[in-house]
């Protein structure tokens, strides 16, 4: 009798238990993640575009590229932390500070830039945004884009923080529903993307940047 009575108190409060974020990021080296730079070979960073130190990774922003998880994610909450820094590169040493977070990069896709995938974008006044990349498509608002290299669809509202300060980006990817939230706003969604499984990826492209926090709750 005892025993079932502790089974049943104890069971409910196991099934309130929130699961618990997987870091993908460890915050001592890129285990788990695999260096893609443009003009180079995979795992080549001579330059160390992409470097560990102090719990944080430090993206130079020197060269295009980014390091992308060695594992593919369907159903997910996906949690980045990101501060700019001071650093900027040509061709984009004048132009606004440019990052990303891609997603439901197909397992086969060739790595290049940009591969096949949804983005989440990074960039200074367009935190938020999707880009639909290689031809991918979703639908926002009643509205599918046409499939093209690279189609914006852009946030709702801005919820960004000003230069310096840290950010925190939300990607829900969950049963053909994709979700970007912003600081806690929810700044864009679409349903029934053309690629609803993948790998995911955070970009190098001509500005310094810092991340922190890269952390993966899997959804059923």
């Amino acid at each position: 009798m005892k025993l079932f009575l502790f089974l049943f108190l104890i069971v409910p409060f196991a099934k309130a238990i929130p699961p618990k974020k997987q870091p993908l990021f460890n915050g001592k080296n890129l285990s788990g993640w695999y260096v893609f730079l443009e003009k180079r070979q995979k795992n080549e960073d001579p330059n160390q575009v992409f470097t560990v130190k102090d719990g944080l990774l430090h993206v130079s922003g020197k060269e295009f590229g980014y390091i992308c998880t060695e594992k593919v994610y369907r159903n997910y909450h996906l949690t980045v932390e990101f501060k700019w820094g001071t650093n900027r590169y040509p061709p984009r040493e004048n132009a606004k500070r440019d990052n990303g977070i891609m997603y439901h990069i197909p397992v086969a896709t060739e790595d290049r830039v940009w591969p096949v995938g949804i983005e989440c974008q990074i960039q200074e006044g367009d935190v938020g945004d999707f880009w639909l990349v290689g031809g991918t498509t979703i639908e926002v608002d009643g509205k599918r884009n046409l499939p093209g290299p690279w189609v914006r669809m852009a946030k709702k509202r801005d919820a960004e923080k000003p230069l310096g300060e840290w950010n925190r980006v939300e990607v829900i990817s969950k049963d053909g529903i994709c979700t970007h939230i912003v600081n806690g706003v929810t700044v864009a969604t679409g349903i029934n993307p053309s690629v609803r499984e993948g790998k995911i990826l955070l970009q190098t492209e001509g500005a310094e940047i810092y991340f922190r926090q890269v952390e993966l709750d899997e959804l059923k």
